[in-house]
């Protein structure tokens, strides 16, 4: 009879070890392209996420990737991400422009630009993107100014950093 529970116990401990366990992070990449005067802003969430934050602030149903899919939902990424994503440049507020979008796996790609930047030393980000629904959410942000890379992670508590270059 021991050995049977031994057994037993050998088999449940590893199969209990294997829990699923959920991550929140978003990244942001910023690029300023000079020659072209641009910023160049590509943010990646997961599908999931960013769809049950956007259908709870708007009261909606995306359905993302479904035959039911929104036809309008670019206009609910535009007011979500202009309501938790706020950029200075050298101090100055800027807005961006909304490119698109683009699914990829469980993935939403969002493709943003700031045009107009003749140089750039600094850029302040405040991104609350989702971090009112998911706590534990964190959100890292790596950029690129001519050779230099700079990278900082926010989260709900922290959610306000400054990139020199």
């Amino acid at each position: 009879m021991n050995t049977k529970k031994s057994i037993l116990l050998l088999l449940i401990i590893p199969l209990l070890s294997f829990s699923t366990h959920k991550y929140y992070l978003s990244l942001t990449q910023i690029e300023y392209r000079s020659e072209l005067q641009t910023v160049q802003i590509t943010i990646n969430v997961f599908m999931d996420d960013i769809e049950f934050a956007i259908n709870k602030d708007y009261n909606i149903d995306l359905q993302l990737t479904t035959k039911k899919e929104l036809k309008d939902n670019d206009v609910y990424f535009i007011k979500y991400l202009n309501k938790k994503l706020h950029l200075k440049v050298d101090g100055t507020p800027k807005s961006f422009n909304y490119i698109g979008k683009e699914y990829d796996g469980d993935l939403v790609y969002f493709y943003l630009e700031i045009e107009d930047i003749k140089e750039l030393n600094t850029i302040e980000i405040i991104n609350k993107i989702l971090t009112n629904h998911f706590p534990e959410q964190e959100n890292l942000i790596k950029s690129k100014v001519g050779k230099k890379h700079k990278s900082i992670l926010l989260n709900a508590k922290n959610d306000k950093g400054l990139l020199k270059f």
